[in-house]
């Protein structure tokens, strides 16, 4: 890795020191290279504001009406990818799930790391990420009181108490990947969306962007599991193209690197990406978005069965288990014949 991208937004100690640890702050801004003053805004122009789903409904009499998908992020779309279904359940019919214990600590972590760049960069440590964790804990419970059922059987707090300390195990081994104290993001937990030509809209949330002084741009992603066998990476990747396409659409920049780092198993997976690799992905989300809007037309929502079915909180509703979806919340139209709208995603 040559040395403007390893120390990308890298800056010299003695900023400011910030509020007790666990405490809301907010997340600073700042401007990537390219002619606009902000990276991304949102309809109202609001840079870095937070995203709402895909098939935003209002409420009515208490009740989510459904309405048909407006945006493409890619967590929704490797939903599609993997089941036509599933995305069906997530975003149109918008049917609950459980939480998970790994997505959660997943967003946990996430917090500790994006708020410990808070600190001046010499007091960016181990043990004060760590001691940030309880502090993070007890505002993602406030905002998601659901979570709390986690734990409902736990009344030793055993389980909690394992859950946290394999929380703080992630954390510490961030920094056998990344030094911190050589390192002040351009932008955190950053809320990106950009509308193609074709008027489809891309959306997501970039976990940090570092800018090298030369101006080269670095995604980076953090994931708390274990990173992929090598003839899966082209799949972990989409993501980070995804996000590329769309720095690239806003801002005329191609981000010099794209990294993962897999807390899960300490790897850090990177890859550089050409304009080739964004035109490409380009089409084939158009392709994706074809798909969707058939399959929205028409109600026709294929399920893919695999072996990911056995994590799937809506079997009860899928007919590979033996389940009926509920009734299609949106008007149909007669499918065009010979055209599944499933079959019409074109290759990588």
């Amino acid at each position: 890795m040559d040395s403007s991208i390893e120390d990308a937004g890298a800056v010299p100690g003695g900023a400011e020191q910030t509020e007790e640890a666990g405490a809301p702050q907010p997340t600073p801004r700042a401007a990537l290279p390219g002619p606009d003053s902000s990276i991304a805004a949102d309809a109202s122009g609001a840079a870095g504001a937070a995203p709402g789903p895909e098939a935003a409904a209002p409420d009515t009499a208490g009740e989510r009406a459904a309405i048909a998908p407006t945006s493409l992020s890619p967590s929704r779309a490797g939903d599609f990818m993997q089941c036509p279904l599933l995305y069906r359940f997530r975003v149109i019919d918008r049917l609950p799930e459980k939480p998970s214990a790994a997505a959660t600590r997943g967003t946990l972590v996430h917090a500790v790391l994006e708020r410990l760049f808070d600190a001046p960069a010499s007091e960016r440590t181990a043990p004060r990420a760590k001691a940030l964790i309880p502090g993070q804990w007890d505002r993602l419970r406030e905002s998601r009181p659901e979570i709390t059922e986690l734990f409902a059987d736990d009344p030793d707090g055993q389980r909690l108490a394992g859950w946290l300390q394999e929380a703080e195990r992630l954390v510490e081994r961030w920094f056998t990947l990344e030094d911190p104290t050589r390192l002040e993001p351009a932008e955190r937990e950053l809320f990106v969306e950009a509308e193609l030509e074709s008027g489809l809209r891309l959306r997501g949330i970039i976990d940090r962007v570092d800018v090298a002084p030369t101006g080269e741009v670095r995604i980076v992603d953090y994931k708390t599991g274990k990173a992929p066998r090598p003839e899966y990476s082209e799949g972990a990747l989409f993501q980070m193209k995804f996000y590329a396409l769309v720095v690239w659409r806003l801002k005329g920049v191609v981000p010099r690197r794209l990294q993962l780092v897999y807390l899960g198993s300490g790897d850090v997976l990177t890859y550089d990406p050409v304009l080739a690799d964004l035109e490409r992905v380009e089409r084939k989300l158009h392709a994706l978005w074809d798909a969707i809007r058939q399959a929205t037309e028409t109600g026709e929502w294929r399920p893919r069965p695999t072996k990911l079915c056995g994590w799937c909180d809506h079997q009860a509703h899928c007919p590979e288990f033996g389940g009926t979806p509920p009734p299609y919340p949106l008007p149909v139209r007669a499918a065009e014949s010979g055209s599944a709208a499933q079959g019409r995603m074109g290759p990588d």
